[in-house]
């Protein structure tokens, strides 16, 4: 999602040198003007050269003369979860994203994302995969392949599709590898850190370890998971509802195997034949106000669930959020399956 300088142009460019910048911007037809501190003064396109040349400025004359002075930003610690819809609808699709005296952080690009959310995101990719043996014997669970690229790569677009870019990641078994493979984002266009497991502190501990953020929401997610939860209806659900964590749910069904009848008293109301029953489960992820980091005690395991009930204890507001969609935990070898036949269709017999 983020572009680098060749998206920004200094004030004291020509139109000429402006036209041969956006001959090299490729696709991206959008020049953001900025001054020696980068920031934002003006946005500029090749139809504001054009109109300025009419009106009888020359290649020589400074972009400042042409630019549209009141350029759309966006801050980086602000809410754009219906935004993107409406700016895409009137064709802007570079959004620059700026700090509180307007300075530059990066230009996002709009295409493919859906919201671009003030929220930090935390990875829990340290887990051994124990269920998934003989898989996880020499390769991380995060970096099994379903669908031709890692899971956890799944998480990553997930996140990317939101506009949450600042991710760290825990781990601790084969930590390399994982490290190795992801980097610090950057080719990705995200911003990945990691946090050192050293002993497993279960499947909320890793919070106590992130550094401080970038924004007052951190969403944690377990690396094993492939869903596509509309996180942006999950965080406007959150912010509205004032709650200290959201946690995700998915419907897991129990089919009961003999009728089951409606009574008042003695006497049968209604009569249901063997009817399956929903039940909101835990879907692994949640959203939550930073300060509740400090309730999780350091240096030993501590549960997701521990968390909850502390806030529950504590008078907290937990909320829960449906998914809707699909979901799905890759815990065991069946899971795995499961997952790569919904992404590359059933497995083909051995020839």
């Amino acid at each position: 999602m983020e572009l680098n300088d060749r998206q920004l142009l200094h004030a004291g460019a020509t139109l000429k040198e402006a036209l041969e910048k956006l001959n090299s911007a490729g696709q991206h037809l959008t020049l953001f003007v900025v001054d020696d501190r980068r920031r934002l003064l003006g946005s500029l396109t090749d139809g504001d050269i054009r109109r300025g040349l009419l009106a009888g400025h020359d290649l020589s004359s400074a972009v400042t003369r042409v630019m549209n002075g009141r350029p759309r930003s966006l801050r980086e610690d602000e809410e754009a979860v219906d935004l993107l819809r409406d700016l895409r609808a009137a064709g802007i699709k570079l959004m620059p994203i700026v700090d509180a005296d307007d300075v530059v952080l990066r230009v996002a690009d709009l295409e493919g994302v859906q919201s671009i959310l003030p929220v930090d995101a935390l990875i829990m990719a340290g887990g051994r995969g124990e269920r998934l043996r003989p898989y996880t014997d020499h390769t991380p669970k995060p970096l099994i392949p379903v669908g031709g690229k890692p899971i956890i790569e799944h998480t990553l677009d997930l996140l990317k599709r939101f506009g949450i870019e600042h991710v760290a990641v825990s781990v601790n078994y084969l930590r390399e590898r994982i490290m190795d493979h992801l980097g610090d984002g950057a080719t990705a266009g995200l911003r990945i850190t990691y946090v050192h497991e050293d002993a497993p502190l279960g499947t909320a501990g890793a919070l106590k370890l992130l550094p401080a953020g970038h924004h007052a929401t951190v969403m944690m997610m377990n690396s094993d998971l492939l869903t596509d939860v509309a996180l942006d209806r999950m965080y406007k659900r959150f912010r509205e509802a004032d709650a200290d964590l959201a946690v995700a749910t998915t419907d897991h069904h129990v089919r009961l195997p003999y009728a089951v009848m409606d009574l008042d008293g003695d006497r049968v109301l209604a009569f249901r034949e063997k009817p399956s029953i929903a039940y909101p489960c835990n879907a692994g992820i949640y959203m939550m106000k930073r300060t509740v980091i400090d309730r999780v005690p350091a240096g030993r395991p501590y549960n997701a669930t521990d968390l909850i009930q502390d806030l529950l204890d504590r008078g907290g507001k937990v909320i829960a959020f449906p998914i809707g969609g699909y979901w799905l935990d890759i815990g065991r070898p069946d899971d795995l399956r499961l997952a790569r036949q919904h992404y590359e269709g059933p497995e083909q017999p051995a020839q």
